[in-house]
């Protein structure tokens, strides 16, 4: 819209949507269109995000939520801070996105550009050898004769076909890709995506839903409000999903959260800061025993609840182990579906977590995925990445959090979930604006069929070429009497442009599933070796016994 109703001095003030700042109060009402990115601060309503998703059905939004410059509100009327303004929104990201994917060049281009470098010279010195040689052989009007073959050489042999071929398919590969969610930054991310054969994906907020809930909670020497109003205060500085369950925790309780200092966000195993001048450590039990605190005390707590799929979180204050809270994050209703899909197209599957491994042991089983790297930190990552390439994979990285960024650096393609951090997001070569892993298999079959079509227009222009420049010469007058007039031949060279033109757009409605392999190209139930000493556990592993909805950490 070219408008907002901004709220101020009590009332409301419609102004240009260029004037809205950070921290104003937009006021929206049911049919109208968010002018600007924001988070919800009262209010209730159906968000129309298909422009962004192509999901048709409209998200609920309530107090907390984030809405999208750009997408429809459908129901109710509601209140927003503004949190992004012109090129830091969202809808300038994608633009900006879309407009760089489709400028770039595929490595399929520099082929074809060392091609038409070659052919160039060649085609020229073809039209100069038939000019010699009907001016030599014809019997009447040499000169002109000669002439009309030359210049129809030079016209049909234009190459208009090869030099269409590549990117009139990365184009519209990559509007395809938008359309169904899916972003490619590149002609070079697109090449690559296509030749994966390994998918590594992390847990929390990929394979999970990353909306964690505090389950259970024990205290030692305080009360349960103490504990949680101090883990709370440490963890407002954290972006994790664990931190907003603990953050959303404290607010149902109505407990106040002071201020932190000294924060340290220590990747794969929790956090460390100062609250009201005690320092407080929450997160895995390495997080404490290397500051000499022992967790002995509720070990076997903590072990229950990871066989329960909950994650347990140790908390220490000022050295003394303080308590114990269990975080549940549930599966994606997706994700067992996108894993078989990835597994019947023949791709290997491998989940890693800095979460336990009993934890890790039944999401995966839950997920269908067929190996586990558990209590891995965000160096073990890349270290495992680095593994499956050197065993001849290539390796699609797939994450959301700060801790994946190395290893989706390191992955030959890194797959952001559009939900994850803006450092997850900027390292990717893909970016899902679905937080499902529908997107990967997408991601892989667009790949795929864009490459298809590429290198099918390559083959049409070569082949265009091979016979139109021979019969544009004159081969054929000898012996049938066939000579191309050069309005003929620049009707066939405007026919192979559109030809190849065509061919691209198929692309719009070109399925992007996967098809089923014919043998997988190796199991990876047989691995039980994780690397830099990690648990490489697999889900057949997970034991017969009951396991409740799948929760899972791992920061």
């Amino acid at each position: 819209p070219d408008t907002a109703r901004v709220v101020r001095g009590g009332g409301e003030v419609e102004i240009a949507v260029d004037e809205v700042v950070e921290g104003d109060i937009i006021s929206v009402r049911p049919g109208e269109r968010i002018p600007v990115d924001g988070e919800v601060l009262t209010g209730t309503s159906a968000i129309d995000e298909s422009m962004l998703t192509g999901e048709s059905v409209p998200v609920r939004k309530q107090v907390g939520s984030q809405v999208i410059g750009g997408t429809i509100n459908r129901t109710g009327a509601f209140q927003f801070r503004v949190t992004a303004v012109g090129d830091a929104s969202v809808l300038s990201r994608i633009v900006r996105l879309m407009r760089d994917a489709q400028g770039s060049r595929a490595p399929i281009q520099r082929l074809a550009d060392r091609i038409s470098g070659i052919f160039v010279p060649i085609v020229m010195q073809v039209a100069i050898v038939t000019f010699v040689v009907w001016f030599i052989g014809a019997e009447g009007a040499p000169v002109v004769r000669g002439f009309a073959a030359a210049v129809a050489v030079l016209i049909i042999a234009c190459p208009c076909a090869m030099g269409l071929a590549v990117p009139t398919a990365l184009m519209v590969a990559t509007g395809r890709g938008a359309q169904a969610g899916v972003l490619i930054k590149g002609g070079e991310a697109l090449q690559r995506a296509g030749d994966v054969t390994a998918v590594v994906l992390d847990k929390t907020g990929t394979v999970t839903e990353g909306r964690p809930a505090v389950t259970d909670l024990e205290s030692l020497g305080r009360t349960e409000d103490e504990l949680l109003a101090m883990l709370a205060a440490l963890e407002s500085a954290s972006e994790h999903p664990l931190a907003e369950a603990i953050m959303r925790r404290a607010r149902e309780r109505g407990i106040p959260v002071g201020p932190v200092t000294e924060f340290e966000a220590v990747p794969g195993r929790g956090a460390i800061g100062r609250v009201a001048g005690q320092e407080v450590r929450a997160g895995n039990a390495a997080l404490l025993e290397e500051a000499g605190i022992s967790v002995e005390p509720l070990r076997h707590q903590a072990d229950n609840l990871a066989s329960r799929a909950r994650t347990p979180v140790y908390v220490a204050i000022d050295g003394a182990l303080a308590g114990l809270l269990a975080i549940a994050d549930p599966i994606r209703s997706t994700s067992r579906v996108a894993v078989a899909r990835m597994r019947e197209a023949g791709l290997h599957v491998v989940m890693l977590t800095g979460d336990n491994e009993r934890t890790a042991r039944a999401v995966a089983r839950i997920a269908g995925i067929e190996a586990v790297v558990a209590g891995v930190l965000p160096e073990g990552k890349v270290a495992e990445v680095q593994r499956l390439q050197a065993a001849g994979y290539v390796v699609a990285m797939v994450g959301d959090g700060v801790n994946d960024a190395p290893a989706m650096a390191q992955a030959d393609v890194g797959i952001a979930v559009g939900s994850g951090t803006d450092i997850a997001v900027e390292a990717s070569d893909v970016t899902l604006m679905r937080p499902d892993l529908d997107g990967v298999t997408s991601a892989i079959g667009l790949s795929r069929a864009a490459m298809r079509t590429m290198r099918q227009n390559l083959f049409w222009a070569f082949v265009y070429n091979v016979v139109g420049i021979p019969v544009a010469a004159g081969v054929l007058y000898p012996v049938a009497g066939i000579l191309l007039s050069p309005i003929l031949a620049s009707a066939a060279m405007a026919l192979s442009s559109v030809s190849v033109v065509s061919n691209s757009l198929r692309l719009r409605s070109a399925s992007l599933a996967l098809p089923r392999a014919s043998g997988r190209r190796r199991s990876s139930s047989s691995r039980r070796g994780g690397p830099s000493g990690h648990a490489a556990v697999t889900a057949d592993g997970a034991g017969a016994g009951n396991v409740e909805p799948p929760l899972a950490w791992g920061r």
